[in-house]
């Protein structure tokens, strides 16, 4: 299944980390340029990332429950703190005869998630009847069952399925299947032979023996299942995609039938796995990689059945330790902390507060837009949606290296962009969700197949555009292809990235490079493959195209050469789209930011001219410390590059911020003109 989703930065998910309740409240937003955050013994036209930030970075380390912390985290964690006041109230008020539906929904489901007490009396007690279902596996075809039952309560099992637009019919909505179901964060974790990823792999099979033994098997038993959970991922970890190969939408587009689905995989009846989800009529399936199919038939088939019972034991104890007693709650961070670097695990209100706004979103983001964004907040949001856009447009009307039959189709593009800002327009109905009083992971388990059934829903029906990737709440933006929409939440427009109180420099630096980039990504290396209305179909002349390509892979040649720790670089294909909306976005919120400074006076603040404001803007929101082990993950899954490269790289590719600065052509902030790479 295609991902629709294209994230700015990385998706809340990744950052559901948070300040110990010890350290909480003690950090603060700044002014929207602090001089104080600049490094002023570093050269601007070096390294203006350390220039910008390099203050703000000696004196900001990461806190101890953080594998990283930047621009993104620090906002993140005062929305996090509206979104606890808003539970706290809730919780308090959910017991009251006269309590609205949602606050009665909201606040019971917050407060079964903060009753420790009670998860320490349960123990391991709320998986036995998950583990009961895949224990009772006598088959192939219950195997089989069982894989669908698990979907079906929101649990990955050797592939995902869903709903999804068909990519080259974007008004329709048929069923979606790919590569799902590893422990590690990917298959390079299980393929690779160093020693650091063989000593990963044994601490991963140590935490497995333990997490069984948690859940009441035999230490004998509890280790012969950990080898056989790995032997089994390493498998599926074989026959995955790379990260770099599930970029590419024409080769993870394989539209099935399902005549075609039941060739493809002789072993696997899709039949009964759709009417064991309750959706018997899935017209087609959008099959991401036909091969790693193939191999899940292969070992459906002769993999041995205790294999596979281990494998979905596995599959529920994982997904379900975050919600039990303290003793699963420990072995999972305690393993987790060995990728990411985390020291302390998150204060449980912390860990309760992020799991209500994923599983309750709408719910908790209705109140969350309710109480802390306002009307005025939107419409001067979407002002600045529309004046780059206007300045997208005049930048394609004139862009020297486009023929005018492939212009027109990006214009006809650009004007077909959907806006969405703060928050969706219509909200999730809740009325057949049952939130009770009792263990957390039932109510977790509820939230998933509520969300399941919706999702499936959709297949077959008209396409729905008024759907959200993301939470209101949320500190990050995206841009879908196959809805063609650039999206906005709420919790992304506040300082540093926008405020009333700055000047037209900084927020055009902040939000609008933000805006811009998301724009990007309609016309970065992936967005460009898709029509006006979100259709997988080439609308570009091949001269043009091959241009294209060519000024994207001196993006992606640019990116490999710079490094991260030690000997470790930045994988230029993997980051390409995200990498060619910074450099596309920025330099229009730039040409942006000139067109609303005309006619007004040039003022300077601090000691900057509103055109170095701009680009100090932008240095700011990609400030990070990280820990070398998150780091180290994020370079093999993230599409983003890191904060210094994010900054640096499109800046060296920009005549405009060598002559704010003062830069001259041999300084490494200015890249020669021959190897400069712009796109629009």
């Amino acid at each position: 299944m295609h991902s629709t989703a294209r994230p700015f930065a990385l998706a809340a998910a990744m950052l559901a980390i948070a300040l110990p309740a010890s350290a909480q409240n003690t950090y603060h937003q700044t002014v929207p340029l602090d001089p104080a955050n600049l490094d002023r013994t570093a050269n601007a036209c070096v390294d203006f990332y350390q220039f910008a930030n390099g203050g703000w970075i000696k004196n900001n380390p990461i806190p101890a429950a953080f594998s990283r912390w930047g621009s993104f985290d620090e906002l993140s964690e005062q929305n996090q703190q509206n979104l606890t006041k808003i539970l706290d109230k809730a919780a308090a008020d959910a017991k009251a005869a006269q309590a609205k539906a949602s606050t009665k929904m909201l606040g019971t489901y917050y407060a079964s998630c903060m009753d420790s007490a009670g998860a320490e009396k349960l123990g391991a007690a709320p998986l036995k009847p998950r583990l009961a279902k895949v224990d009772a596996v006598t088959t192939r075809e219950g195997l089989q069952t069982a894989i669908a039952q698990l979907q079906g309560e929101g649990i990955t099992a050797a592939f995902n399925f869903g709903s999804t637009q068909d990519s080259k019919n974007s008004t329709s909505v048929i069923g979606g299947a790919g590569q799902a179901g590893l422990g590690l964060p990917d298959r390079d974790y299980y393929t690779k032979t160093d020693s650091a990823s063989e000593t990963i792999r044994k601490n991963y099979v140590a935490h497995m023996r333990r997490m069984f033994a948690l859940a009441g098997e035999t230490e004998d038993q509890a280790e012969a299942d950990a080898k056989r959970v790995i032997d089994l991922e390493t498998a599926l970890a074989r026959a995955s995609l790379t990260r770099v190969e599930q970029r590419d939408p024409v080769a993870t587009y394989n539209y099935r039938t399902p005549a075609q689905l039941a060739s493809m995989t002789p072993h696997f009846n899709w039949t009964q796995f759709f009417n064991d989800l309750g959706t018997p009529n899935v017209p087609a399936v959008d099959i991401q990689s036909p091969k790693y199919f193939a191999s899940v038939d292969s070992l459906l088939a002769n993999a041995p059945i205790p294999d596979w019972k281990a494998y979905l034991r596995w599959r529920v104890i994982r997904s379900s330790a975050p919600y039990l007693s303290s003793d699963f709650v420990n072995e999972n961070f305690n393993f987790s902390k060995t990728l990411t670097g985390q020291k302390v695990l998150l204060s449980r209100e912390k860990r309760c507060t992020r799991l209500t706004d994923g599983g309750l979103r709408d719910a908790l983001g209705q109140a969350y837009v309710a109480e802390y964004f306002t009307p005025q907040a939107k419409a001067r949001a979407l002002d600045m949606v529309h004046n780059l856009e206007a300045v997208y447009r005049d930048r394609l009307a004139n862009l020297p290296w486009m023929s005018e039959p492939t212009r027109q189709q990006a214009l006809v593009k650009l004007q077909a962009y959907a806006e969405k800002i703060g928050y969706p327009d219509k909200w999730r109905d809740y009325s057949t969700l049952n939130i009770t009083n009792g263990p957390f992971l039932n109510n977790v388990i509820a939230v998933n197949v509520y969300e399941n059934k919706r999702d499936l829903n959709r297949i077959g029906k008209p396409l729905d555009r008024s759907q959200w990737g993301m939470t209101p709440a949320t500190v990050n933006a995206y841009y879908n292809p196959q809805m063609n929409e650039i999206v906005f939440p709420a919790g992304i427009l506040q300082p540093p990235f926008f405020s009333p109180a700055a000047d037209d420099a900084v927020n055009y630096g902040g939000m609008g490079s933000v805006i811009g980039h998301e724009m990007g990504h309609g016309f970065d290396d992936q967005g460009a493959q898709f029509d006006p209305q979100g259709n997988l179909k080439n609308w570009w002349s091949p001269e043009d195209l091959a241009k294209f390509k060519a000024r994207t892979t001196m993006i992606a040649n640019q990116y490999d050469v710079y490094t991260v720790l030690d000997s470790i670089h930045v994988n230029g294909k993997l980051t390409l789209g995200e990498n060619a909306a910074d450099i596309g976005g920025l330099a229009v919120a730039y040409a942006a930011l000139e067109k609303a400074l005309q006619g007004k006076p040039r003022t300077t603040i601090d000691g900057f001219t509103p055109e170095q404001r701009f680009f100090l803007a932008w240095a700011q929101i990609w400030r990070q410390n990280v820990t070398p082990q998150q780091q180290k993950v994020l370079i093999n899954i993230d599409p983003h590059s890191p904060g210094r490269w994010r900054t640096n790289g499109p800046l060296s590719n920009m005549v405009e911020f060598a002559q704010a600065f003062g830069c001259k052509p041999g300084d490494p902030m200015v890249r020669p003109e021959a190897q400069r790479a712009t796109l629009w």
